[in-house]
């Protein structure tokens, strides 16, 4: 994640050596290779995915951070004589490396994607998968111009529920739905971390294209909450419903995007964690999506639910459920029609998700989220956050591709 001597993103950079560049047109592995990966930003989302790359069987052969604490706990999750890194240009110098894995604070996925195309390397990248609409744009380009695989993070079009979910939604003859609503609800402590630094930082490379600041460890560790570096729950949370809501409705990016908040109730930080978002499509439908994490407690099984409202029958998508309702206009009480339910299963998709990935690395297929749905995701994203910033309704001008409010 160094900053010094980089470039914008969609543009190669000129310090990679000329060997890594080559590699941009690089052959796939054969069947049996054993893919070597390493891990970007080791958190604890990316200790995580290290641990299921490894579970799968990916060679987890490096560890790049530039916070010495993170650095540490991530070679202890990787593969036993992993190296360290602190700059992630000397990762993509490795030839011995096959896959990144990208789980950085969001203002730095479009970068290291588009350098790790550039040099040869196939990305898995946590959502979202940019942080402006440009960036997406950008990252489209290198991948198709590299012919690298992509794959972003949202697990739920890997998780075979939801796959089963879709094909409902395509021909169980709901009619014509023109309105989706989604919640997400929860609860979360009333005060941000308050941890110090406890080791090395290399803070300038953390910023990156940020707006510069003072070392603070209350937006490293709460970065998440800060407009320079993502968008809060609304997006993080967001970032899965809005994109299943995307493939469910064959839908492309959005007209228009409203937002309403309350103020933050969380200590010190800029986003609300209670946000609605109202987006309009040109395929005439409305989707709505609301987080509320200052309801009360949840179980992972029962925190969230997508209804697909139709003319003729209406679809509810829970993290591991759905149900199909039937019009009965004279029911006093509407039973399913089709229902499944698998409480505790949704682990399961991430490990699902990457398998996807490293299957796409070998056979050279296009992954189950590819950028192209990255981006269509990315592009609602954006206009929510720049909505609630600017308390105003956002438009997106297609011939330009931009937003404008």
């Amino acid at each position: 994640m160094m900053a010094n001597h980089m470039v914008l993103p969609g543009t190669l950079n000129p310090n990679m050596p000329r060997r890594a560049l080559l590699l941009a047109g690089a052959s796939a592995l054969g069947a049996n290779d054993r893919v070597r990966g390493a891990i970007i930003g080791s958190g604890g989302r990316g200790r995580l995915l290290t641990s299921e790359f490894k579970e799968i069987g990916a060679e987890m052969a490096a560890v790049c951070d530039v916070y010495r604490p993170n650095l540490e706990a991530g070679l202890k999750a990787a593969s036993t004589g992993a190296r360290s890194f602190t700059d992630y240009r000397r990762v993509l110098d490795d030839r011995s490396i096959d896959v990144v894995v990208v789980a950085t604070p969001d203002h730095w996925h479009a970068r290291m994607v588009i350098d790790a195309v550039s040099a040869g390397k196939d990305v898995y990248v946590e959502k979202p998968m940019a942080h402006t609409p440009d960036e997406g744009f950008r990252i489209i380009d290198a991948v198709r111009k590299t012919n690298r695989i992509v794959q972003v993070g949202t697990q739920r079009r890997s998780f075979p529920l939801f796959q089963e979910a879709k094909q409902v939604r395509d021909t169980a003859g709901l009619g014509d739905v023109r309105l989706v609503n989604g919640w997400w609800y929860n609860h979360q402590a009333a005060v941000s971390s308050k941890k110090a630094f406890e080791g090395d930082i290399d803070w300038k490379a953390w910023l990156g294209t940020a707006p510069k600041r003072d070392a603070d460890p209350a937006r490293f560790f709460n970065w998440y909450y800060y407009w320079d570096y993502s968008g809060g729950l609304m997006i993080g949370q967001a970032a899965h419903i809005i994109d299943s809501v995307v493939w469910m409705m064959n839908a492309s990016l959005p007209s228009a995007v409203v937002v309403g908040a309350t103020r933050p109730n969380l200590d010190g930080v800029e986003v609300s964690e209670t946000t609605t978002m109202c987006l309009e499509y040109p395929e005439n439908f409305l989707a709505t999506f609301t987080v509320g994490y200052k309801a009360m407690r949840y179980s992972g099984t029962l925190d969230q639910l997508t209804g697909y409202h139709g003319s003729k029958a209406r679809l509810d998508v829970g993290r591991e459920s759905y149900a199909l309702y039937r019009e009965d206009p004279k029911a006093a009480e509407l039973k399913p029609a089709l229902a499944k339910s698998e409480p505790g299963t949704f682990n399961s998709a991430t490990r699902m998700h990457i398998r996807n990935f490293l299957e796409c690395v070998k056979s050279r297929k296009e992954p189950n989220a590819p950028v192209e749905a990255g981006q269509a995701t990315n592009v609602a994203l954006c206009m929510a956050m720049e909505a609630l910033r600017r308390g105003v309704r956002m438009r997106w001008n297609a011939a330009a591709r931009r937003m404008e409010g």
